[in-house]
């Protein structure tokens, strides 16, 4: 079955919306990543993945690690953004990959043709399978599982 994987930063959690984010990522401070909202509907985002679940479909994370980042750090970011799920999401994924910045994402996943939700154009380029934009993220989900 299909895997339906999703980038965070600029996708699912506005970090770059996050006052002085820059400035704390350089000092190797995670909280950007901990503290950031969410760029959507998580309640219906959840729901919808939730149905897809239940119909065989499989979720994951591929998401990058913060720029230049040391061993500790590139630690503390896995587990701020394994938080910032748990939080805001709270559900179970199949795959989770927090990866050294730059990383190809398509290398790294599974189901190398699956759907990948991603903020980066490069990075939909990329991707060996189907590739969407944060925007499209509902609707797209709501043709794969539509409600009754």
């Amino acid at each position: 079955m299909t895997t339906i994987y999703f980038d965070m930063d600029g996708t699912l959690a506005n970090l770059y919306g996050v006052k002085n984010w820059l400035p704390m990522l350089l000092k190797s401070d995670p909280t950007p990543y901990r503290v950031a909202e969410p760029l959507l509907d998580m309640d219906e985002l959840r729901a919808r993945l939730e149905t897809l679940k239940a119909r065989g479909y499989k979720i994951g994370i591929v998401s990058w690690l913060s720029k230049d980042g040391t061993t500790e750090y590139g630690r503390a970011v896995r587990t701020a953004k394994r938080a910032w799920l748990d939080e805001n999401l709270g559900i179970e994924f199949d795959e989770l990959h927090f990866v050294k910045y730059g990383t190809p994402k398509s290398r790294v996943v599974r189901d190398k043709d699956g759907i990948l939700f991603d903020d980066e154009l490069p990075n939909r380029i990329a991707w060996k399978g189907t590739a969407y934009n944060v925007h499209e993220i509902l609707e797209v989900l709501s043709h794969l599982a539509p409600t009754a």
